[in-house]
């Protein structure tokens, strides 16, 4: 797409890196299903080999890049495959810091995986700069946020992290699949890498596995890129095909997915089986002003706490239109038991030191109608 930095992120969505085939005016990308590519005269062209370069899988990148204000983008997998890659940036006897609390598949990575390639984490409260300074050591080489964390919510001050990492030389990572390009830019507050789960809000759909990176910084996109075709964890043609659709949509879903979150979060908020909602629209949520001076909204997931253990059987047995799933992001509601799902490779004794609880529910907002959803989030509780 021409000039694509004078468009407002709604048109990019629609028309992305390539809004039509450049070689038949087809008004989608093709889903170009071939492993590897012709060398005319024994000359390669812009392609030699799918695990390399595809263009299916090219306009996701390129889009991710322009959404996000990087110089390059790089399509993964899996969401998981997409935090790894990035963190390939680092090397055995660096020392990461993470959040204290954090999606449990990261957690697994950084704590099962990670050190079997010499590279130690520190669990931080990142809502804290100075615990994150005090937290530094002479070896630490990056820092990976979560901001709203994942499933706590707390908040991070992305531009202090990002000068006090500048400062020391140290890299910084954000997962940013809550918030989406349309809500939160962290490249243009400071931070180095930015990692999207693209299974979630921009597929959108449920349907697809992917991960998303991108970078503005010229050499760190290079050794992306030297890592992404050297392990090739890469998005499969027709998955490319998937996200680029969903992704067209994403501003009218989230829109609606956000304001069905937000009535959703104040009606919890006076449920008499509810306990807490943790949503950084409401006007108690504590780090509410904090969050607001960083994003454009609050998203479409929000946390809330049963009273007891008692209701947890009866609520998820009793609803009918979200999904129960260890997911987010889709057009239908979905509601994940974190202690037994999204977080269930966090050690039970871990995931009270973090104050995940058995009554922590996480719900992701779809499109459905408002009552509709009500009702049903009601009749469960009750």
């Amino acid at each position: 797409m021409n000039n694509h930095h004078t468009y407002q992120p709604a048109t990019m969505l629609v028309h992305q890196a390539m809004d039509r085939d450049p070689h038949t005016g087809a008004s989608a990308v093709p889903i170009y299903q071939a492993s590897t590519y012709h060398h005319t005269a024994g000359e390669s062209g812009d392609y030699d080999y799918a695990r390399s370069g595809n263009p299916s899988r090219q306009n996701v990148e390129e889009t991710i890049a322009m959404l996000e204000g990087g110089v390059q983008g790089f399509a993964y997998s899996s969401g998981m495959a997409a935090i790894g890659s990035a963190l390939a940036l680092l090397h055995s006897g660096d020392h990461l810091i993470v959040p204290s609390d954090l999606y449990g598949g990261t957690y697994r990575y950084v704590t099962a995986i990670l050190p079997d390639q010499g590279i130690n984490a520190s669990f931080v409260d990142t809502s804290d700069i100075n615990a994150i300074a005090a937290a530094l050591r002479p070896n630490t080489r990056g820092i990976l946020l979560e901001t709203p964390s994942n499933p706590l919510f707390t908040i991070a001050d992305i531009r202090a992290v990002a000068e006090l990492a500048r400062s020391k030389g140290i890299l910084t990572f954000i997962d940013n699949t809550f918030m989406t390009p349309l809500l939160q830019r962290p490249l243009d507050l400071g931070i180095d890498v930015v990692i999207h789960s693209a299974t979630k809000f921009l597929g959108g759909h449920s349907d697809l596995l992917a991960g998303l990176v991108t970078t503005a910084d010229p050499h760190l996109a290079k050794l992306l890129k030297r890592f992404q075709n050297s392990f090739g964890a890469v998005l499969a043609p027709f998955d490319s095909f998937l996200l680029a659709r969903g992704m067209k949509t994403l501003k009218l879903r989230l829109e609606c997915a956000q304001r069905n979150a937000m009535e959703l979060a104040q009606r919890l908020q006076q449920h008499p089986q509810v306990a807490r909602v943790m949503y950084p629209g409401l006007p108690d949520f504590a780090a509410r002003s904090r969050h607001e001076s960083q994003a454009s909204g609050a998203g479409a997931v929000l946390a809330f706490d049963l009273k007891n253990e008692s209701l947890i059987k009866p609520f998820l047995s009793r609803l009918q239109l979200p999904i129960i799933a260890p997911s987010l992001g889709g057009v239908e509601t979905i509601v994940t038991h974190c202690w037994t799902m999204s977080h269930a490779a966090i050690p039970a004794a871990v995931k009270d030191t973090m104050g995940i609880t058995p009554t922590l529910m996480r719900l992701s907002a779809g499109i459905e109608d408002m009552e509709d959803l009500w009702q049903d989030l009601d009749r469960s509780l009750a």
